[in-house]
C-alpha cells in the first residue's frame, strides 16, 4: 500500500493508542490535530537533514534588479526550496537573503548559479521508509498532549523519534557518502591512452 499523508497520520495516532482517521478532513479531534501540524512537522524534518530522496539540483537565473550594495547578483531559489546544499567548491561567497520579496543567494559568482538544494516534498509516496517511521513519531509526540493529556505517551513518542532519527540519518549519511574504489591510474592509462583524475562528490 502506497504511503499517504493519512497512512502516517494514522501510524502516528497508533503510537499514542487513537483510533484511525479515514481523512485528514474529517470532523474528528484526531484529524484536526494531525492536519494542524503534518505540514510544518514535514518541512521541519526535511530540512533537519540532507535526505536523498529530497535533494534537487537547479540552475538559477539571475533577478532583473541587482542587490543595492557589496554583491552584482540575486539568484531567487526555487519555489520548493528548504535548505541549501553546501557547493563543493571553496571560496564562495553566497548570502541568502530576501532581494525585491522573495528568499534569493546573493553573490558575486557569475549570471547564472548551479545549486543542489533540498525540496519540500509534498508527495509522501516519494518519502523513505525511515523518514515516514520517523515523522510520525514527531507527530505523535507533538499531538500527544492535545489528544491524550499523556506526558507518558508524549515521552515515549519523543524517545521513538530519537531512537527512529538516529538510525534514519546514519543510513542516510552512509548511502549517501558511498564512494567507488578508486581506479589504478596505470591501468586506466593502458586502457585510455591517458591518465585521468576523478573527482568524486561526497554527498
Amino acid at each position: 500500500m502506497a504511503t499517504s499523508v493519512v497512512s502516517i497520520a494514522n501510524l502516528a495516532l497508533q503510537k499514542l493508542g487513537e483510533s484511525p482517521i479515514v481523512s485528514m478532513s474529517e470532523n474528528s479531534g484526531a484529524a484536526r490535530a494531525m492536519n494542524a501540524c503534518y505540514e510544518a512537522m514535514r518541512d521541519r524534518e526535511l530540512r533537519a537533514n540532507l535526505w536523498k530522496f529530497a535533494k534537487r539540483r537547479a540552475t538559477l537565473a539571475a533577478h532583473v534588479t541587482e542587490p543595492d550594495f557589496t554583491f552584482g547578483y540575486a539568484f531567487p531559489v526555487p519555489s520548493d526550496f528548504l535548505r541549501l546544499i553546501k557547493p563543493a567548491r571553496v571560496g564562495l561567497d553566497w548570502h541568502l537573503e530576501y532581494h525585491e520579496g522573495v528568499l534569493a543567494i546573493l553573490t558575486n559568482d557569475g549570471d547564472s548559479l548551479e545549486i543542489r538544494y533540498i525540496a519540500k516534498i509534498t508527495d509522501p509516496t516519494l518519502f523513505d521508509p525511515l523518514f515516514v517511521e520517523m515523522l510520525a513519531c514527531k507527530m505523535a509526540a507533538h499531538c500527544a498532549e492535545a489528544l491524550t493529556q499523556s506526558n507518558s505517551k508524549k515521552q515515549a513518542a519523543m524517545e521513538e523519534y530519537k531512537e527512529v532519527r538516529r538510525e534514519a540519518r546514519q543510513i542516510n549519511a552512509f548511502e549517501v557518502n558511498i564512494q567507488p574504489v578508486p581506479v589504478d591510474e596505470w591501468l586506466t592509462a593502458r586502457w585510455h591512452g591517458q591518465l585521468i583524475n576523478q573527482e568524486w562528490d561526497e554527498e
